[in-house]
């Protein structure tokens, strides 16, 4: 079977519709008529993490799996499923990492308590620093060393200073 030049543009121009066909699907966005439900939507697709992209929102992701649960999203709210459900088989499937606040639990309290503890022991060092520095007496310099300061910073002085030191 020959190829002919027209065949060839044929078998191009359709793999670039389906390329770009594939591309169009990631970024696809659910719509529904309901506006409560599009409301739901857009929150829950703002506040699930992309397992896939750093930090990124499932809603602004490109990835396939963002568009994966994209679609899980919209089925699960079609069906009626509610956000804590939604959010529950999320968990499920990806681990607390989808969630961009992760709940209170006794594994999680470390990401939660952390800061504040780390904040807390931080003030508490300076106030023993300051604490212990208050106790500290500076005594003044005998006649001894009080000669020798002044015979180190004499060698050291410019002349300039030399003559504002005599004025």
């Amino acid at each position: 079977m020959a190829v002919t030049p027209r065949g060839l543009v044929l078998a191009l121009v359709a793999a670039a519709l389906v390329l770009l066909a594939g591309g169009a699907g990631a970024n696809d966005l659910h719509r529904f008529d309901n506006p409560a439900l599009q409301t739901r939507y857009d929150d829950l697709t703002a506040t699930l993490r992309c397992p896939k992209c750093e930090n990124q929102a499932i809603g602004d992701s490109n990835s396939p799996i963002a568009g994966d649960m994209r679609g899980y999203v919209a089925r699960a709210l079609a069906r009626g499923d509610s956000d804590d459900d939604i959010r529950q088989a999320m968990v499920a499937r990806f681990g607390d990492y989808v969630l961009y606040r992760p709940r209170l639990e006794w594994r999680t309290i470390a990401l939660w308590a952390g800061p504040g503890v780390v904040v807390l022991l931080g003030l508490l060092a300076i106030g023993a620093l300051i604490r212990s520095r208050r106790g500290e007496r500076v005594e003044a310099l005998n006649r001894e060393e009080r000669q020798r300061l002044e015979t180190l910073l004499s060698r050291h002085q410019s002349p300039d200073d030399q003559d504002r030191s005599h004025q």
